[in-house]
């Protein structure tokens, strides 16, 4: 992987500083070189760095560069983590005022507000990571819990987080009166796997245990099936909200972001950060039934981590560490490795070389979970895995 041009450099999910992620991890594993790593450093802040508060979140701009640098845990670093915390620290501040303006004015959510490619749970998951917590960190908390309390619209009550729009953030005939989200990456799974996170690292506020509570509650309710057989939709539409039935066939693909893998491995660290070995049961037996269907696998288009092959490993490696199911999640694994590594045989790696969709983040997924222990780096904070 050789440097793009120029222009894209603090893109996480796309760019150099997802892709500069892969070297740092095999650096700090001790099997890549920091020349590597100073290589796509360089690549990440060849241009100016953005830190617009509108357009700025985990996966761009400042808080993308510094998740990457600070990951490096280099000292050469310091002197530029300091100053890209003080332009964190405004983008978190504005958007939290921004947040809690709109609340207070009855308005729906944009999915940016609060998901975790661009919102403020992306944040929070860089605050914990950089900061291991914090006064900001515990303010994004408070909004989050914040969110999950319901809103009345128009005289009809809905959950915080629901968008009066599409998933793009557009008005959109397929999604009229907009939608619920239940993903990991855009939706309410997000907030739950960062509250639950900080929560088992022993970072509370008030009613943080009653907003995870919620959203469980929540995810509950639209779950189909059960056990084995249980599988979520990735959302909710408003003809489905009121009459409570899902009205999808069945499962949709076993992705990170949308699919049950993500939504499980957040209700498990729900479940694991307020002691409820039932929704612990429950998140990991859907979890299993699902990298044991061969219809659900079947699914899965591409290699990718963000909704492929690595995705559906990374997740299921990451909950099989923390499962108490007798180890069968774990025996699962090695099925999911053997799979990610046939279709790479069959199709090659993505085209492209970033985090989500590209090689970068397939390879990281590899050798993560080929090494069978935790990441040096921590790299996967920003997915919300690593717990």
């Amino acid at each position: 992987m050789k440097p793009p041009a120029p222009g894209r450099g603090d893109e996480l999910g796309t760019g150099p500083a997802g892709i500069a992620l892969l070297h740092i991890e095999r650096a700090r594993a001790g099997c890549g070189e920091w020349d590597n790593v100073r290589e796509w450093a360089a690549a990440m802040t060849c241009d100016p760095v953005i830190a617009d508060p509108a357009v700025c979140g985990l996966y761009r701009g400042a808080p993308a560069v510094a998740f990457t640098l600070h990951t490096a845990d280099q000292p050469a670093y310091t002197d530029v983590l300091t100053v890209l915390d003080g332009h964190v620290a405004t983008i978190t501040g504005h958007r939290l005022a921004h947040a809690h303006a709109r609340i207070k004015n009855g308005r729906f959510p944009e999915l940016r507000e609060f998901d975790l490619i661009s919102g403020l749970t992306g944040i929070g998951a860089y605050l914990l990571h950089r900061h291991g917590g914090g006064e900001q960190l515990r303010d994004v908390l408070a909004y989050l819990v914040r969110l999950t309390e319901p809103l009345t619209v128009d005289g009809e009550t809905f959950p915080g987080w629901w968008c009066g729009s599409a998933a793009g953030g557009e008005p959109s005939q397929r999604w009229p009166g907009g939608h619920g989200n239940l993903g990991l990456a855009h939706g309410i799974a997000g907030p739950l796997a960062l509250l639950a996170t900080a929560m088992r690292r022993g970072i509370t506020v008030a009613g943080q245990a009653e907003a995870m509570d919620r959203i469980c509650c929540w995810l509950e309710q639209w779950r189909c099936g059960t056990g084995a057989n249980a599988w979520w939709p990735g959302m909710i539409s408003q003809a489905e909200r009121r009459g409570g039935t899902v009205q999808q066939p069945g499962p949709q693909r076993p992705s990170w972001c949308y699919g049950t893998p993500g939504m499980a491995r957040a209700q498990q660290l729900a479940a694991l950060a307020v002691g409820d070995p039932q929704r612990q049961r429950h998140a990991e037996e859907a979890l299993a039934g699902c990298v044991a269907d061969d219809k659900q696998l079947s699914l899965l288009g591409d290699a990718s981590l963000c909704h492929g092959w690595a995705g559906l490993l990374l997740s299921t490696w990451r909950a099989a560490a923390d499962a108490d199911d007798g180890g069968k999640l774990a025996g699962l694994v090695p099925r999911l490795q053997e799979g990610l590594e046939y279709r790479l045989r069959q199709h090659g790696l993505p085209v492209g070389d970033g985090l989500l969709e590209g090689a970068a983040g397939v390879l990281l997924a590899q050798h993560t979970t080929a090494s069978n222990a935790s990441a040096s780096s921590g790299w996967d904070a920003c997915l919300l895995l690593n717990g």
